[in-house]
């Protein structure tokens, strides 16, 4: 089959190959063809920075299913599904745990599903972190993102009065439609405090996080987008009725199985009723996979980035 793969000295980084095996599936995968897959931040930095010649990049992926799981969990062979895998989705063919993988309501297409994995579940958990949304002030940083734009949405449907923190002005417009109820540029040490802050730029954006907490506030990290380091007073953390902060990685969450199937499938139903809006920014096909890569990592795609397997 075919597949996208590391390859340092290509062009981007990324090239198409024929002739990579396929995927054996274990008694708990279903062997799944590929329609669309959408690109994260983390893969398209390990595969410009830290990846040997032939890693097979890839997490998020919708498609249909080829093959059912040989212990018979999960959809059955022709239902169209959205799934994660921990590496290599970037191919015709991948093989997925059922626990990770979900139908497809009737009306949500390949594109917009294949968004929903790693964006919409850390979003989705994040926001758990922070207990019962109704009335709390949340802030999120990273708003114009994948996650961020979820992360708006899902806030906002629980209850909670949002702030949007963005990068630059132009990379703010539209959240407010989405149900931000103050979008900023940049968030500084001083001002009105949160409940709950999602954070993604590291640095001193996420110093300014913990300083900004109400108390017994949280600060969930899950990325680091600066790649700097934080410095911050531990006063700031039990002066205030011990503020909290924590890591989330939805890798290791659905790794051990605290995450899965079931909010992937009430994401899906929320983007097929138009509840949960999913913006593809960038569709291209798979051959052009070094574009869009350069795209996303230069911070001009507002929203998320497809490859279309064909």
């Amino acid at each position: 089959m075919r597949a996208l793969v590391a390859a340092p000295r290509a062009p981007g980084g990324v090239e198409l190959l024929r002739d990579v095996p396929d995927p054996e599936p274990a008694p708990n995968q279903a062997l799944v063809e590929v329609r669309a897959v959408s690109l994260n931040r983390g893969e398209c930095v390990s595969l410009r920075q830290q990846t040997e010649d032939g890693w097979r990049p890839g997490w998020d992926l919708a498609g249909v299913v080829f093959q059912q799981a040989a212990d018979r969990t999960g959809p059955a062979p022709g239902a169209q599904v959205v799934g994660w895998v921990n590496g290599a989705s970037w191919a015709e063919r991948a093989a997925v745990r059922t626990d990770h993988l979900a139908e497809l309501p009737e009306g949500l297409g390949f594109d917009v599903a294949a968004t929903l994995p790693v964006a919409g579940l850390t979003a989705l958990g994040t926001l758990a972190r922070g207990g019962a949304l109704l009335g709390r002030r949340v802030a999120i940083t990273g708003a114009a993102g994948g996650v961020g734009r979820f992360a708006v949405q899902l806030a906002h449907k629980g209850g909670a009065h949002v702030t949007a923190i963005v990068g630059r002005p132009e990379r703010g417009e539209g959240l407010a439609k989405l149900g931000a109820d103050d979008v900023v540029v940049g968030l500084e040490p001083g001002g009105e405090s949160f409940d709950l802050v999602l954070e993604s730029a590291g640095g001193g954006s996420l110093a300014a996080a913990i300083a900004r907490l109400a108390p017994e506030g949280i600060v969930v990290s899950f990325g680091n987008s600066s790649n700097e380091t934080t410095s911050f007073d531990p006063r700031m953390l039990y002066r205030k009725g011990g503020v909290r902060i924590e890591g989330y990685f939805v890798t290791w969450e659905l790794l051990h199985g605290r995450i899965g199937s079931k909010e992937l499938s009430y994401l899906a139903s929320l983007a097929a009723t138009g509840e949960l809006e999913s913006r593809v920014d960038l569709r291209v096909s798979w051959r052009d996979a070094a574009s869009a890569i350069d795209a996303l990592l230069e911070r001009r795609v507002a929203g998320k980035a497809i490859l279309t397997i064909d």
